[in-house]
C-alpha cells in the first residue's frame, strides 16, 4: 500500500466538483440538488448534502459498471485492506452476505455455517438454494455467552462433512470474540473449501497492531465488513473484499448487480471513499485513542460492585473496542439496564440481552462520553446490588440451537405455511427465520423442528424485554409449514 495515494478521495472529489459546477439537472433525484426538498428537512441538515445526492452520471461513474472514479475508489480500498478486489455496498453487510453465498454456491451445494451466523446468511442460503450444515461454537456458561469457533471445532466439522464446498465464518461476533482463523482458514483451504467471512464488526481490524488480524489478511476468499458500524461510513455503507484464486470475479460482479439497487446512494459511497482514506492515513492514531478509552473504561467498570466486563484474561485475543458488561448481579436483565441508561441518563448502548449490555467504543467517542457511562453504571449498581428488585435475575438460559433439520431452508420457506399460536407449535416445522434481535442470530431456521425448549426461550426473551423478529405482530403466533406440503422421507407428519 502506497501511503501517499491513500490520501486520495476520487469519488468524493468528483461529487463536490459536479455539485459546485451548478449544472442544470433534468435527471433524478427529483428534489434537484435540494431545491424541491422539504423546507424543514433542508433547515435541519443544511443545503449542501442535497447537492451531492446524485445519480449515475458521467462525472461520478456507475456502481454497476465502474470505469472512472468509483473504479479508482474501489481499487484504493482494495490496496488499503490488502484485497485483490474491493466492492462498495449500499445495503449493508446483509447484501454482502447474500452476494458472497450467491457467487460461491450453486443450488444444492453444502455449506458449513457456524450457528452464530446472522440471519442474512440464512437468507443467502434460501436465495441460492445452498444447504447449510450448522456447527456450533462453545457456550461459556459462566460468561453466559456463545464463544466463537475454535480450530478444533472447525476441523471436526470439515472432516465430518467432506462433501461441503464452502466454510462460512462469522468473526468477530457481536461481542468482539474472534474465530481462530489463523489456523482455520489454511486448514479449510487445504481441504478444498472456499472460505467466506462475515466480518461486519471488523472494518477497523486491519489498521491497528493490537487488534486481531482481519480475515482478508489471513486469506479469506471473500469477506464483508460494515464500514458504518465501527468507522466512518454512513449507515448501510459496507465493503466486500475478495482474493483471487478461488472466486469467479465475473460471477461476483453479476451477483452484486442483482442484489444491489440500480439507484445507489452516492452519499453512502462517498462515505466509504472517505472512511477508507481516514483509516488508511490516520487509522492507527485514531484507534490507539479508541482502544485506550475502551480499556480504561473496562478497568473502571470492573471496580464497580455487581458489574463485570471481560477482557483477554477470560476470552483470549478479541476486539477490545467492545465492552460487554455483565449485569446479572444487579438483579436486572440487560434489557432493563439499557432502558434505564436511555431514559434516565440519555445514554444509548448498542444492544442488550438477558445478561449483558454491549457498548461499542469507536473513533467517534470521547473521554467525557465514557466518563458519563461509567458514572451512570456506578449509580445503577449502587441502587440495585444487594437489594431486592422487582425484576428477578434472569433465569433464561443460553440456547444451544441444536434443532433437528427436516428440510432445507429454501424448501421450508417456499412451502405452504400458516401462522399458529406459539404454544401449539412444538414439533411443527418452522417456515421463518426467528431471531432475538439484535444480534440477529437465528433461534430457528426454516426447515427446523420447533421444540418446547425453543418456544420457552422465545417467550422468556419477550418477557424480559427482548425483540423477537420472525413472529407475527402480536408476538403470539409463529409461521410453520403446513402438514402435507413437504415430502420428508420417514416422516408421517409432513
Amino acid at each position: 500500500m502506497d501511503p501517499d495515494e491513500q490520501f486520495k478521495t476520487p469519488l468524493f472529489d468528483a461529487m463536490v466538483t459536479l455539485a459546485e459546477s451548478r449544472k442544470i439537472s433534468f435527471h433524478t433525484p427529483g428534489h434537484k440538488s435540494g431545491k424541491g426538498i422539504s423546507t424543514r428537512f433542508r433547515k435541519f441538515v443544511g443545503p449542501k448534502i442535497f447537492s451531492i445526492d446524485l445519480t449515475t452520471l458521467d462525472e461520478v461513474d456507475s456502481l454497476h459498471k465502474p470505469r472512472g472514479v468509483i473504479k479508482e475508489a474501489q481499487e484504493l480500498a482494495a490496496r488499503a485492506y490488502g484485497a485483490d478486489r474491493s466492492y462498495f455496498l449500499v445495503n449493508g453487510t446483509t447484501g454482502g452476505n447474500h452476494a458472497m453465498i450467491l457467487a460461491a454456491c450453486n443450488p444444492g451445494d453444502k455449506i458449513l455455517v457456524t450457528r452464530n451466523a446472522h440471519k442474512s446468511v440464512i437468507a443467502g442460503a434460501i436465495l441460492s438454494g445452498a444447504q447449510p450444515i450448522f456447527f456450533r461454537p462453545t457456550i461459556d456458561t459462566r460468561l453466559k455467552l456463545t464463544l466463537n469457533i475454535t480450530f478444533e471445532e472447525a476441523r471436526t466439522a470439515i472432516d465430518t462433512h467432506p462433501e461441503a464446498k464452502i466454510l462460512f465464518l462469522t468473526s468477530p461476533n457481536y461481542y468482539g470474540l474472534c474465530a481462530d482463523m489463523e489456523r482455520i482458514i489454511p486448514y479449510a483451504h487445504d481441504r478444498g473449501l472456499i472460505v467466506l467471512v462475515d466480518e461486519a464488526h471488523g472494518p477497523h481490524l486491519r489498521f491497528h497492531k493490537s487488534l486481531p488480524r482481519s480475515a482478508v489478511e489471513i486469506g479469506a476468499d471473500l469477506c464483508v465488513q460494515s464500514t458504518h458500524k465501527i468507522i466512518g461510513g454512513m449507515t448501510q455503507a459496507s465493503m466486500l473484499h475478495a482474493r483471487s484464486g478461488r472466486i469467479d470475479f465475473p460471477m461476483l460482479r453479476n451477483v452484486l448487480r442483482f442484489v444491489q439497487t440500480t439507484s445507489p446512494s452516492y452519499i453512502l459511497m462517498a462515505s466509504l471513499d472517505l472512511a477508507r482514506m481516514q483509516m488508511a492515513t490516520e487509522g492507527e492514531k485514531l484507534l490507539e485513542k479508541t482502544i485506550q478509552l475502551s480499556q480504561e473504561a473496562r478497568s473502571r467498570i470492573n471496580k464497580i460492585p455487581g458489574l463485570f466486563c471481560f477482557g483477554e484474561e477470560q476470552v483470549g485475543p478479541f476486539d477490545m473496542t467492545k465492552l460487554t458488561i455483565t449485569v446479572t448481579a444487579l438483579g436486572l436483565p440487560g434489557y432493563q439496564v439499557s432502558r434505564i441508561l436511555n431514559s434516565r441518563y440519555n445514554i444509548q448502548v448498542e444492544m442488550a440481552d438477558a445478561f449483558h449490555i454491549l457498548v461499542i467504543v469507536s473513533i467517534g467517542d470521547r473521554k467525557d462520553d465514557l466518563n458519563k457511562l461509567v458514572e451512570a453504571l456506578r449509580e445503577i449498581a449502587a441502587e440495585n446490588v444487594g437489594k431486592s428488585s422487582p425484576v428477578e435475575t434472569p433465569d433464561i438460559e443460553v440456547l444451544n440451537f441444536e434443532n433437528e433439520a427436516l428440510a432445507t431452508p429454501r424448501e421450508a420457506f417456499f412451502a405452504d405455511h400458516h401462522y399458529i399460536a406459539m404454544d401449539d407449535a412444538a414439533d411443527e416445522i418452522s417456515s421463518e427465520i426467528v431471531t432475538v434481535y439484535p444480534p440477529g442470530v437465528p433461534v430457528l431456521v426454516p426447515g427446523e423442528r420447533i421444540t418446547k425448549e425453543t418456544i420457552d426461550y422465545l417467550k422468556r426473551s419477550l418477557k424480559l424485554g427482548g425483540t423477537v423478529d420472525g413472529l407475527d405482530e402480536t408476538n403470539q403466533f409463529i409461521g410453520v409449514v403446513k402438514r402435507g406440503s413437504l415430502p420428508i422421507p420417514g416422516s408421517r407428519s409432513f
